[in-house]
């Protein structure tokens, strides 16, 4: 099954056991459990020490950048389009840099949003 996430396609990635024994089922899940397990902890253990942990402002600083780059993307199109018809091989490429910068910063929003879901941070609520 494929979930769709943001722009980006991802498949199914747990594999189903196709034996109809349950007791090798019930082996391969255990086994599949202790794989799983180590992943988590791996992540939390090097994202935790890497990322400590995700605030609020975090977050609106994440997103004020992303809006940012979206803007300059636009606008430099817009502005390119309201000067010519044709734009050149130059102004095609500084559009698709700032396309990727934008990209970029949607990933890693998401991507930091992923490490509080999954539990790999932890997310520090504003007081206040």
């Amino acid at each position: 099954m494929a979930t769709m996430t943001s722009s980006t396609r991802r498949t199914g990635d747990h594999f189903e056991p196709t034996d109809t024994d349950p007791l090798v089922q019930r082996r391969l899940r255990g086994y599949l459990e202790q794989i799983d397990y180590t992943a988590y902890a791996s992540n939390k253990a090097v994202l935790g020490a890497t990322v400590p942990n995700a605030d609020a402002s975090r977050f609106q600083r994440l997103a004020v950048a992303t809006a940012t780059a979206r803007a300059k993307w636009v606008a430099e199109a817009a502005s390119m389009a309201d000067a010519t018809a044709s734009l050149s091989e130059a102004q095609v490429a500084r559009l698709a840099h700032l396309r990727s910068a934008y990209e970029e910063l949607v990933a890693v929003y998401e991507a930091t949003r992923r490490l509080v879901e999954r539990g790999y941070v932890p997310f520090r609520a504003l007081e206040g």
